[in-house]
Formats: C-alpha cells, sequence, structure tokens
C-alpha cells in the first residue's frame, strides 16, 4: 500500500533534496501523497522544489549541513514539531571525490568529503534512530544512498569509494539494530544516473585501462521511483540492499 492509499499521513526527511538524486525522490514522495522535508544546505534549490512539486504545505524546506550535528538536531526538531513524527529518512546527502591526484589531496578536502558521505550520514541515522523508536506508532524507514563503488571503484576515488564502503557498514549494523524498534534500515546503490555528479559519464571518465570512455547513464527519476518503490514497503519488509543502474555501464564482468 502506498503512501498515497491512506488517509494516514506519512512524513519524510531527504537530505540532499535540492538537486539530483535527492531531488528526483522528493518529488516522487510528493507525487505519491507523502509529506516532505527538504534538506540540504542552499535553501533557493529546496524552494524551487517545494514549489515544482505543487504540494502545497506537504513540501517543508528546512536548510541543514548534514556535517554539523547540531544542525541536524535542529531539522529533526523542526519537523517533530511540525508534524510530529518522522516515517521516512531517504540518507542522501553526499560529494564526489576532492579534484586532482589523490596523493595531491590536502588532509582538509579528505576530511570534507568524509565529514559529509559518512559522519552527516551517521548524524541523521542517529537522530531519525532517537525520533523513530520514541513516537507513539513506533519505528520507521531508513534508506541511505551508498553507491556501487563500494564494491566496483573508479580510478582516484578514494575519499569517495571508502566513505561508500563506511555506509555499507553503517546500513548493515542500522538494519540489525533497529529491529527492536521496528526501525527497518536499507540502503540504495545508483550507477550512471544524469546527475550534476553522473552526467559526467557521458562526456567521457577513466577507466581502469587508464583510456577515456563515454559510458551510458540512466534517466534520474528511475532512481527517484526506486526510492519510492522502497519507502512504499510495509515495517515487516525491508529490501536491505537494491542496485539500480544504467543497463549498459561497465560494472558487471570486464565492462
Amino acid at each position: 500500500m502506498t503512501a498515497a492509499a491512506t488517509s494516514t499521513p506519512r512524513i519524510a526527511i531527504v537530505t540532499g533534496a535540492g538537486t539530483g538524486i535527492g531531488r528526483s525522490a522528493a518529488l516522487a514522495l510528493l507525487g505519491d501523497g507523502w509529506t516532505v522535508a527538504l534538506a540540504g544546505r542552499r535553501p533557493e534549490p529546496l524552494d524551487t522544489v517545494a514549489d515544482e512539486s505543487g504540494a502545497g504545505a506537504r513540501a517543508f524546506a528546512v536548510p541543514t549541513d548534514v556535517s554539523n550535528p547540531a544542525s541536524v538536531r535542529a531539522l529533526f526538531a523542526a519537523v517533530v514539531e511540525r508534524f510530529g513524527r518522522v516515517d521516512l529518512l531517504f540518507n542522501n546527502a553526499g560529494t564526489g571525490n576532492p579534484p586532482g591526484l589523490m596523493e595531491d589531496w590536502t588532509p582538509e578536502q579528505w576530511k570534507g568529503v568524509v565529514d559529509i558521505n559518512l559522519n552527516g550520514m551517521f548524524y541523521c541515522l542517529q537522530q531519525a534512530f532517537r525520533t523513530m523508536k520514541a513516537q507513539s506508532r513506533r519505528g520507521g524507514r531508513i534508506i541511505n544512498n551508498g553507491s556501487i563503488s563500494a564494491t566496483t571503484p573508479r580510478p582516484n576515488s578514494a575519499a569517495y569509494t571508502a566513505t561508500k564502503h563506511a555506509v555499507e557498514g553503517l546500513t548493515k549494523t542500522a538494519s540489525l539494530d533497529g529491529r527492536k524498534y521496528d526501525i527497518a534500515v536499507g540502503q540504495i546503490d545508483v550507477g550512471n544516473a544524469m546527475t550534476a555528479m553522473g552526467g559526467r559519464m557521458a562526456s567521457g571518465v577513466p577507466q581502469a585501462n587508464g583510456e577515456i570512455a563515454v559510458e551510458p547513464v540512466m534517466d534520474v527519476d528511475i532512481v527517484g521511483r526506486s526510492v519510492l518503490y522502497m519507502a512504499s514497503l510495509p515495517l515487516e519488509a525491508n529490501v536491505m540492499y537494491h542496485t539500480v543502474m544504467a543497463t549498459k555501464m561497465p560494472f558487471a564482468g570486464r565492462g
């Protein structure tokens, strides 16, 4: 049963909601009748998504820096104050690798990726646990945005790949720890969606053999529909790992 098919309001938080995968997932959820808190560092893209959705008061923009634990606490507090609960967290906010070669990165560049992709994801997951286990009609669902890079990395992607390996560990342990609170935790791994981050594949990216090659990409709204599917399941069921990718991208086997 989808959110649109029930009269009980369903409340979601989507981080990184202003662009890319977060935007697509937020619009898919809003289109299905969910109430969605749109979280992101820049308020203007969040307001644009809210306006585009036509969802009115069901779209709630909350400027948030996930790398700042106080900002994450304020996000969850604002949502609970306004809507009374949180049923879904799409833990999506992330960033790519620093420019240039790994050996030239500064410690600050490395930490910048870790602070968003790993620490930020933990801060959001932690606040979701605190909220979901304490609310009346206990429980909820958390979907972490991982990456196929965790198993099949690209050249010169140490920061992004290392954090996405860690996300897989967060997903598995949180899935275990959430059972006693009726919290279902899963992960979506995306390959070559047409976004600002993934769209560069269409113009050519380095391959393992050193060549530059154009790779197939897919419509980002396919990812939004995948998130909606995972979110629509009853809490007795969980998709722990969901991979959605451009069919012909070099991932399986040797290309």
